[in-house]
């Protein structure tokens, strides 16, 4: 009896709590509650996960599990659930950043409930900690990353890429030297760079804890301006914009209206999903319209006269979404946004080059079947085994705009500046002198770089310095830089800047080797013989390159790496390069095996799967199988059966 009467005692109590709670969320959370509140009884768009807010009642659990906690020691055990609720709203409101930084305020005292789960935590914490760098996860007992060799309290947050030894070895420390005491300099050149950033694009964070930090992370932003800053570049050099958020209008213009408020309705939840890798958090949607105005703005800006160029520092990145997906970290697609806002400009024709690591599916999906926009693409593809799996040489456009979509698939990791450079000549510019565009836009992807842990490629600073300075001599020099992926800090950090003095007019610095890879090589002749039906100038290119096949200077073996480094399948690998990923260490590469005899290998062996069950060699189907296999001459374990 008085067990009962403690319990209804503590019931009414609470729901006096309760109520005064609810008011207290309701002020501290009014944005979030009103959304909500105007989508009572409706459903959460399709295609978004929520893990967080997923009805109106969410707000109410939360409270009623509060309210109960402060008479927790008068209940007797009976309210032991409601006590449990307060836990994950403490992890829930945290970001990603303070999870992994303050791992130890999670010790809330209750040892009976996590006695099972405490002891684990602590071995993981103190034997396992996470590359900064390339979020890597390495053993305690080491102190620099396994994959790209930076130490573990490298500070690259704060000193850019000029935080470690590393970049004395690769040369960067003279970057600092030479714009020290550049701010003062007021020339033309320096003010006609604009740079779009606005530091609420980091509020853009995975906010559920997982076992190992997401590659698109605030990080990127962060390591890349401070590099900038620490060089004296921007601010200093670069002027600028205001930030402004996209409007619904120009975004109808590039996504359905339904992708708009999918979008927008992760602002009312504290975390979901679009995809299994495409996160959203409540901030999620400002970063993406914010992103976007930004690269309408400068688009804009560029085409009225009123900058010569442009970087837009922006995140989330955009040239996976499509029409209507959101997919590959992408929400909004910023470089298709920034295409449609030069064309309201007065700009007649827009060159979008995507040299992202992999395919931009969503830009291509927007503009296949317009003939004012030409896109090219430079992406690792592996016969459709790479993320996302399009963008085939073959994919040329649609609706009477064959000839607008070239894409240059490599069929390999490890392509590194000699390849990129050469299909720029032989493909890329030759194209867009013929196209002859108002504006060019670069989907500036820096996960090909080398010591990316996704795309395990091999491209340096001065490779993307030298791909920029070629495109500078289209459309009278107006050029926008949109960033896209790269998920290694020093290597987006060190691109980022080599591309914007390109941009600042400054030299791109040593001239890259243009001797490709065999693989390479290939590749470029397989798009020009698909993309010269529709650019006929490119024909005598293809004879003049097939006539010199023979004695054409090829890096044998360069540009493919392993099968085990290559990361096939997915967005890459873990260990794709060594620890100094800034030496010129080719020891990953193949030298003795070429790609073609791969293939071929590859194929035999799917050819013996698929012609019979390989139970036919012992059973009453014996001869059917020795009949098979010495017709057709394959080798089986090593010898080639035949007829006796």
């Amino acid at each position: 009896m008085e067990t009962e009467m403690l319990q209804t005692c503590c019931r009414k109590s609470g729901e006096g709590k309760n109520n005064l709670h609810k008011q207290n969320g309701q002020v501290q959370c009014q944005s979030n509650a009103d959304c909500v509140n105007e989508r009572r009884g409706n459903l959460v768009p399709a295609g978004i996960s929520a893990t967080l807010r997923d009805d109106e009642n969410c707000w109410e659990q939360k409270s009623s599990g509060m309210a109960c906690t402060d008479r927790a020691d008068n209940c007797n055990g009976a309210m032991q659930h409601d006590i449990v609720l307060e836990k994950p709203k403490q992890q829930k409101e945290m970001t990603l950043q303070d999870m992994y930084n303050h791992k130890e305020d999670y010790s809330d005292g209750d040892e009976d409930d996590d006695s099972d789960w405490e002891p684990f935590q602590k071995h993981v914490d103190s034997e396992k900690w996470f590359c900064i760098n390339c979020t890597m996860v390495n053993w305690d007992d080491v102190h620099h990353c396994d994959v790209c060799g930076e130490h573990k309290d490298f500070d690259i947050l704060s000193f850019g890429s000029f935080a470690s030894s590393l970049a004395q070895e690769a040369g960067y420390t003279q970057v600092k030297s030479d714009f020290e005491g550049s701010s003062a300099r007021n020339s033309a050149l320096d003010s006609c760079t604009a740079v779009g950033f606005d530091e609420r694009m980091l509020l853009h964070s995975e906010v559920e804890m997982k076992p190992h930090p997401h590659p698109e992370r605030p990080d990127r932003l962060r390591a890349i301006s401070a590099t900038l800053a620490a060089a004296g570049i921007f601010p200093g050099r670069c002027v600028p914009i205001p930030a402004r958020e996209i409007t619904q209008e120009e975004l109808q213009v590039v996504h359905t209206q339904e992708h708009i408020e999918a979008v927008e309705f992760t602002s009312c939840m504290l975390s979901s999903y679009f995809t299994p890798d495409t996160y959203a958090n409540e901030h999620s949607a400002c970063a993406a319209r914010l992103a976007a105005g930004l690269c309408a703005d400068l688009s804009s800006a560029i085409m009225s006269g009123h900058a010569k160029n442009g970087f837009a520092l922006v995140r989330p990145p955009g040239h996976h979404a499509g029409v209507k997906d959101a997919m590959g970290f992408c929400l909004h697609n910023n470089a298709a946004v920034a295409a449609v806002a030069a064309q309201s400009a007065g700009a007649k024709k827009v060159l979008i080059v995507d040299w992202d690591v992999h395919h931009g599916n969503g830009t291509q999906e927007i503009f296949e079947g317009s003939k004012s926009v030409l896109y090219v693409s430079l992406h690792r593809h592996e016969g459709g085994k790479f993320y996302p799996g399009t963008g085939a040489a073959a994919e040329v456009g649609i609706r009477g705009a064959e000839g607008y979509c070239v894409n240059v698939p490599w069929k390999c990791g490890g392509v590194g500046d000699s390849d990129y450079v050469f299909a720029f000549q032989h493909i890329v510019l030759p194209i867009a002198l013929e196209f002859a565009p108002d504006l060019t836009i670069i989907s500036a992807g820096f996960d090909a770089a080398r010591g990316d842990p996704l795309g395990c490629c091999d491209v340096t600073p001065a490779g993307y310095a030298q791909m920029t300075h070629m495109l500078t001599s289209l459309s009278s020099g107006k050029l926008l830089v949109i960033l896209e992926g790269g998920y290694n800090l020093r290597s987006i950090s060190t691109s980022a800047t080599a591309v914007i003095k390109v941009l600042l007019g400054e030299s791109p610095g040593c001239e890259v080797d243009v001797e490709p890879s065999k693989a390479g090589l290939q590749t470029v002749l397989e798009v020009l013989k698909v993309q010269m039906k529709f650019w006929p100038n490119l024909e005598s290119t293809l004879t003049r390159l097939q006539s010199q096949c023979p004695s054409f200077p090829v890096q044998n073996g360069k540009g493919c790496l392993k099968g085990k480094e290559q990361g096939i399948g997915g967005r890459g690998g873990k260990g794709c390069l060594g620890h100094d990923m800034y030496k010129d260490d080719q020891s990953y590469l193949v030298p003795d095996k070429s790609s073609d005899s791969v293939l071929a290998e590859k194929r035999a062996k799917k050819k013996r799967r698929l012609l019979v069950p390989i139970w036919w060699k012992w059973g009453r189907k014996k001869c059917m199988y020795n009949l098979l296999y010495g017709r057709l001459g394959i080798k089986v374990k090593g010898r080639a059966k035949s007829l006796p």
